[in-house]
């Protein structure tokens, strides 16, 4: 008898697997949350700060047609440096405003990203592995594979073998990061995948990584590619 071959995941959002009453949520810009954030970032959009002061829609112009696509595209390698969508924002900061970074999880941060993220809604992640981003890549997937924590167990255990089976009497999703930032009602905020990620980790005892790092960016790269195709739901909603 031959070798069995493991039967290839179909792609599923992890909305799919959210009750009427939340998907009906996410899908209401008047009931989403979230979306509070996104006019927060819209305002900052056009904000002028900086010694020159300047906004961010003095180099790029209106959001809608300036950064429709982008978020489907981050991470990417900019100058031989994995960038986050988060990280770039505070590249354009600091670099073309002459203001700080902003800190992970803070409002401000959030609510660009989601701004940004909100004008790819319903376009398809194109995230895609290159010369550029292999090595990058290989790391994250190495990640997504490994074990760890006190628990011993990896990423892909929970969302790729057990995927669609329950937990906690809760459905294990793919855990694909097409919809973030997110509002977690477990959280009553908005939140980054890199909070999500870090709450993973935690829950296996594991050390997290921190916020911004190179392992956070090449696990994201990782999890973007493996969602590629999917629809950005951004700023999704989630139990």
């Amino acid at each position: 008898m031959g070798v069995a071959k493991a039967v290839p995941l179909l792609q599923q959002s992890s909305y799919e697997l959210m009750s009427a009453e939340n998907k009906a949520m996410q899908d209401d810009p008047s009931l989403n949350p979230a979306m509070f954030w996104v006019g927060d970032g819209e305002s900052l959009w056009q904000k002028k700060v900086g010694p020159q002061s300047k906004s961010c829609s003095a180099c790029h112009g209106d959001a809608k047609k300036s950064m429709r696509g982008v978020a489907t595209q981050y991470p990417k390698v900019i100058k031989g440096k994995l960038q986050t969508l988060e990280g770039q924002i505070n590249q354009c900061r600091v670099g073309a405003q002459s203001v700080p970074a902003l800190a992970y999880e803070t409002k401000d941060l959030l609510a660009l990203t989601a701004f940004i993220a909100f004008q790819s809604k319903g376009m398809p992640i194109t995230v895609s592995e290159n010369s550029a981003n292999a090595p990058f890549m290989k790391k994250g997937r190495q990640t997504f594979n490994e074990r760890m924590g006190q628990l011993n167990l990896s990423c892909a255990q929970c969302h790729e073998d057990r995927s669609g089976l329950k937990l906690g009497g809760s459905p294990i999703p793919q855990g694909h990061p097409n919809a973030y930032p997110i509002y977690r009602l477990e959280w009553q905020t908005l939140g980054s995948l890199q909070r999500r990620l870090r709450n993973c980790m935690s829950g296996v005892r594991a050390q997290q990584f921190e916020y911004g790092s190179p392992e956070m960016a090449q696990l994201e790269l990782f999890l973007m590619w493996r969602a590629r195709g999917l629809p950005l739901e951004s700023p999704g909603v989630r139990p």
